[in-house]
């Protein structure tokens, strides 16, 4: 009996490596798989508006999900929006959950030794916002001005690094209560993500936040496995052409009001 089962093993083991059977791990490829199955599943962010979040009929909304449907459209796909967190979304990847990864994911060498990139397709940046009547186009013209910021935050760090005690820095606690300073008046500027501005203009106030100059620029990409060149090189395309012929500067402008 046993000696029966060690043939018959060896048998499957011969199979395989004559080709008569594929290994359960062979993996085909994405874009291919894509293509045959007219499906591109995508992992989006479900509570990180305005890049995705929850609209009113509960279904996703945002700046990703609209890239999300540009890709899918763009390769005669329909799309499949996967929700994740900031946690869950490159491992809904990297185990086949998703083909690709649109969720203001930005590119750090970590997560290049895992999965690939392709160009960016999104502004992530914090920088200088202020009212249009206040003039400031670099560090230096910070000076003798009050600027808001939310302690801790990654603006405050930034921050911290180019002005002089010069500079007055009020920083709150989080980001409503830098918010509300700026649309009080309480501080000139504020230093903050395009993300938080963008939602301050959606209150449509009086004081809007005008990007005056960048202090640390982090754009988003899409995520991909390695070893997929058909499918990076497809979305990279895609992205070129969108940046060519206004589309991703139309979801820009939706959704960023920039």
């Amino acid at each position: 009996m046993r000696f029966a089962k060690i043939l018959g093993a060896l048998g499957l083991a011969t199979a395989v490596l004559a080709g008569g059977l594929a290994p359960t791990h062979a993996k085909a490829d994405a874009l291919e798989r894509i293509a045959k199955e007219k499906v591109l599943r995508v992992a989006v962010p479900q509570d990180f508006p305005p890049f995705g979040s929850v609209g009113t009929d509960l279904k996703p909304v945002g700046y990703d999900i609209d890239t999300a449907t540009l890709i899918a459209k763009e390769m005669g796909a329909k799309v499949e929006l996967v929700p994740v967190t900031s946690t869950n979304r490159i491992p809904y990847l990297t185990t086949g959950k998703v083909d690709l990864v649109i969720s203001s994911l930005g590119k750090n060498a970590e997560r290049e030794k895992v999965i690939d990139f392709s160009a960016a397709y999104a502004p992530f940046f914090n920088g200088i916002f202020g009212p249009d009547d206040i003039k400031a186009e670099k560090a230096e013209d910070l000076e003798g001005k009050t600027v808001g910021v939310t302690r801790g935050s990654v603006e405050d760090i930034e921050l911290s690094k180019i002005v002089t005690d010069k500079v007055t820095v009020r920083r709150y606690e989080d980001n409503n209560g830098t918010i509300s300073a700026f649309l009080s008046g309480q501080v000139q500027l504020v230093a903050t993500g395009n993300v938080v501005a963008a939602a301050i203009f959606e209150r449509n106030p009086p004081r809007q936040p005008i990007l005056k100059f960048l202090i640390k620029n982090s754009p988003c990409f899409v995520g991909l496995n390695k070893n997929e060149g058909p499918l990076l090189e497809k979305v990279n395309a895609i992205i070129a052409k969108a940046k060519d012929d206004g589309s991703l500067n139309d979801i820009a402008k939706k959704w960023l009001h920039a």
